[in-house]
C-alpha cells in the first residue's frame, strides 16, 4: 500500500534520459540517450523554456498569476523530446496536487502538458486563515494520536479543491502500525481534517489482514535451499592493506537459497552487508525498534562474509533476502531503463530487517527512504515478508514517489486506501515487481506473473496479472466500471495490471515458465501480445513522462498510448495493441467519465 507523498520536496533539477531507444528498437539494453549538453541545450535552458511555456499556455497548463514552478526532473529523450516535471507554489505556499509535466520539442517549443489539478489554483491569502498554527498542530496530534511537528500553510488543490490548509507531520502515531509517522492536512478556515495518512507504504492492507484472520489462515511461506551457479559464489576478497574494499560474499537466505552478494570488507576479518558496486546500498538490523531513521539501525557484519544460514535461527538470513532483493531491483531498473537508483540520483537503496515487534508486514518508508521488514506476528505470519517480489513491489513505490507520486483519493478509518490513482500505483508496483523476477531469473524463485506466490497462502498467490479476479482474498477486479473509481486500491489494481498482461502476453490460455495462465477480455476480443520487453518499456515511459499524482485508468490509457507513439509510432502494431489491451479491460475513450478529478 502507498500513502500520498504530500510533504514538500527539495527542489532539484536532475537530467535523466529516455527509458528506451528509438522507435522499433525496444530496449535490449540500457537507454542510449545522453545527458543534456551544450549541443542540445543545458538542463537550465530546458527548465526555463518549460516554465515560460507553462505560463504562455496557461489555459492548458492551469498555471496562473501568483503561481511558482519548481523543477523536479528534466527528461531528454533520444528522439528529441524534453519533459520537465514541476511542483507548484501559489502565493508562495506549496500546492498539494499541483504537479504537472510540461512537454517540449527538441527546439524547446511547447508540445503539451500532463497536469494533476484540472482547475486554476485559487486560495485565500495566508492572512485568511482562521485557525492558528498551534490549533492545527493540536488537531493533527489528536486525530493521529501522536506528537505533532510544526504546522505549515499550504494550498490543497487535490480532488478539485482549492483550499488554504495546514500540513502537519505527526510522529509516534498510535493509529499507524509500528507507531510510524503520519501527515495530517487541516483546513485553515473550517478546521476540518482534509486528510490523515500514514507516511509508509504497507505491503499488506488492513482489509487483507482482517480477511486472513477471519478465515483463520496461517501463512506458510515457501522457502528453499536452492543455489545459483557455484561459479557466481566466489570467495571473499583477499586480505588487503587498505580498507574498505569490495568483497564477494554469500547470502544464505530464507526464500532464494544461497546467493552471491557484493559486500564491503572493512578489516581483515570483518565484512559488512553493504554493496559498494550499487551506490553503497545496505541492509541493517532494527533490533526490534520502531525507528524510521536508517542511521539508528545496527550495521550487519560477519567474520567470514557469509550472511545467514537459510533459516530464521540466524538474524542474517532475512537480511540476505532483503539485500538480494534490493540489488536485483536496482539491477532491473538500471539495465532496463538506465535508472541509477530508486530516485535516479545514484544514491543507495536501504533496508532494515527485524523492524518492530511482531509486525506482520513490510513497508516502503518515504521518511526513511528505505524498506522496513517486520518478523511476522508469530501467529498468522511466522516469517518476515522478505521475498523478492515483495521488495520489488515496495521499492517500485519509491520509484513512483520519485516520479508521478500517484495518490489515493481517500482513506477509511481502518487505514484502507481507495481510488484509481492509488490503484494504479499498486498495479505498477506489481507489474515492475514481476519484471524484477523475470530479470533475476532465480531458479529457486522462478519468474511469473503472480505476486506473493511465496507467501504460502491457500490460494497459492496474493494477486495475479493475467486474471486478477482469481484473487478472492482482496476481491481484485478484472474490468473497469464506474464504481472502480472508489475501489480499495489493491482490488482496483487489477484493471491496469490486467491491461499490462494483455499487452505483454495477450489473451487466452498459455503456459509460461511452467505456470498456466488464462486471460479473459471484457468484450470477448482476442489480444495478441507484443512481448514483455516492449510492454514494460511503454509502461515505464508512461509513468515517468505522462503520469501525475491524479492519473486514473483512463488517463493511464492516454499516457501509455503517448508512450507507445513515442517509442514505436502512431501507426505501429505496438500502439494499436495498447489501445486494444485497454479496451479489453473496458477502458476506452468512449466511456471516459466526464468529471473525475
Amino acid at each position: 500500500m502507498r500513502r500520498p507523498h504530500i510533504r514538500s520536496v527539495a527542489v532539484a533539477v536532475a537530467v535523466t534520459t529516455a527509458a528506451t531507444g528509438l522507435a522499433g528498437t525496444a530496449f535490449a539494453g540500457p537507454d542510449t540517450g545522453t545527458h543534456a549538453t551544450a549541443a542540445d541545450a543545458s538542463a537550465s535552458a530546458v527548465v526555463k523554456a518549460a516554465e515560460s511555456a507553462a505560463f504562455a499556455h496557461a489555459s492548458a497548463t492551469g498555471v496562473s498569476h501568483g503561481d511558482g514552478l519548481q523543477a523536479q526532473d528534466v527528461m531528454i529523450d533520444p528522439e528529441g523530446a524534453r519533459h520537465v516535471r514541476f511542483t507548484r507554489t501559489h502565493q508562495g505556499l506549496p500546492v498539494l496536487g499541483g504537479d504537472l509535466v510540461v512537454h517540449l520539442t527538441r527546439q524547446l517549443s511547447y508540445a503539451g502538458v500532463t497536469r494533476a489539478a484540472d482547475h486554476a489554483v485559487k486560495a485565500a491569502p495566508a492572512s485568511g486563515a482562521k485557525l492558528s498554527a498551534a490549533e492545527a498542530e493540536q488537531k493533527a496530534a489528536s486525530v493521529a494520536q501522536g506528537d505533532a511537528g510544526p504546522a505549515e500553510l499550504v494550498v490543497d488543490a487535490r480532488d478539485g479543491a482549492s483550499a488554504l490548509a495546514y500540513r502537519v507531520s505527526v510522529s509516534d502515531s498510535t493509529t499507524t502500525q509500528g507507531a510510524g509517522s503520519r501527515t495530517v492536512v487541516v483546513d485553515a478556515v473550517s478546521g476540518k481534517v482534509r486528510s490523515n495518512l500514514p507516511d509508509n507504504d504497507e505491503f499488506l492492507s488492513p482489509k487483507l489482514l482482517d480477511t486472513l484472520r477471519e478465515r483463520g489462515e496461517t501463512s506458510a511461506p515457501v522457502t528453499g535451499a536452492g543455489a545459483q551457479s557455484a561459479g557466481l559464489l566466489a570467495g571473499s576478497a583477499a586480505a588487503a592493506t587498505r580498507y574498505p574494499v569490495t568483497a564477494n560474499g554469500t547470502g544464505k537466505s530464507l526464500f532464494v537459497g544461497k546467493v552471491p552478494l557484493k559486500t564491503t570488507q572493512t578489516a581483515r576479518t570483518t565484512f559488512q552487508l553493504k554493496d559498494p558496486t550499487r551506490y553503497g546500498s545496505e541492509t541493517r538490523d532494527a533490533k526490534g525498534s520502531y525507528t524510521e531513521s536508517f542511521g539508528r539501525g545496527t550495521k550487519i557484519t560477519t567474520k567470514n562474509d557469509v550472511f545467514g544460514n537459510g533459516a530464521t535461527t540466524s538474524r542474517n538470513s532475512a537480511a540476505a533476502d532483503a539485500q538480494y532483493g534490493i540489488t536485483k531491483t536496482l539491477d532491473f531498473y538500471k539495465k532496463t531503463f538506465g535508472r541509477k537508483g530508486i530516485a535516479n540520483n545514484s544514491k543507495p537503496a536501504k533496508a532494515m530487517v527485524h523492524w518492530g515487534k511482531k509486525i506482520a508486514n513490510a513497508f516502503w518508508d518515504s521518511d526513511c527512504g528505505c524498506m522496513l521488514y517486520g518478523d511476522g506476528d508469530g501467529d498468522m505470519f511466522k516469517k518476515p515478508l522478505v521475498a523478492l517480489d515483495v521488495t520489488g513491489h515496495e521499492l517500485t513505490h519509491g520509484v513512483v514517489d520519485a516520479t508521478a507520486k500517484l495518490e489515493p483519493t481517500r482513506m477509511d478509518d481502518q487505514g484502507n486506501q481507495y481510488g484509481e490513482p492509488g490503484s494504479l500505483n499498486e498495479s505498477l508496483a506489481d507489474i515492475f515487481a514481476s519484471n524484477v523476477e523475470f530479470a533475476t531469473n532465480n531458479a529457486t524463485d522462478k519468474p511469473d506473473y503472480l505476486i506473493g506466490e511465496k507467501m504460502g497462502l491457500a490460494q497459492k498467490f496474493l494477486r495475479r496479472l493475467d486474471h486478477p479476479s482469481l484473487d478472492k482474498l482482496e476481491g481484485t477486479i478484472d474490468f473497469w466500471a464506474p464504481e472502480v473509481y472508489d475501489a480499495e486500491v489493491h482490488a482496483g489494481s487489477g484493471v491496469s495490471s490486467h491491461a499490462y498482461y494483455l499487452l505483454a502476453e495477450g489473451s487466452g490460455q498459455k503456459t509460461i515458465g511452467g505456470v498456466k495462465y488464462d486471460s479473459p477480455t471484457f468484450d470477448g476480443s482476442t489480444v495478441k501480445g507484443i512481448g514483455r520487453t516492449k510492454a514494460t518499456a511503454i509502461y515505464y515511459r508512461a509513468l515517468t513522462r505522462y503520469m501525475v499524482s491524479t492519473t486514473d485508468f483512463h488517463d493511464a490509457r492516454v499516457a501509455t498510448l503517448k508512450a507507445a507513439q513515442d517509442l514505436y509510432g502512431a501507426n505501429s502494431v505496438e500502439y494499436r495493441t495498447v489501445d486494444q489491451s485497454w479496451a479489453a479491460v473496458n477502458v476506452t475513450e468512449a466511456n471516459t467519465p466526464a468529471d473525475r478529478h
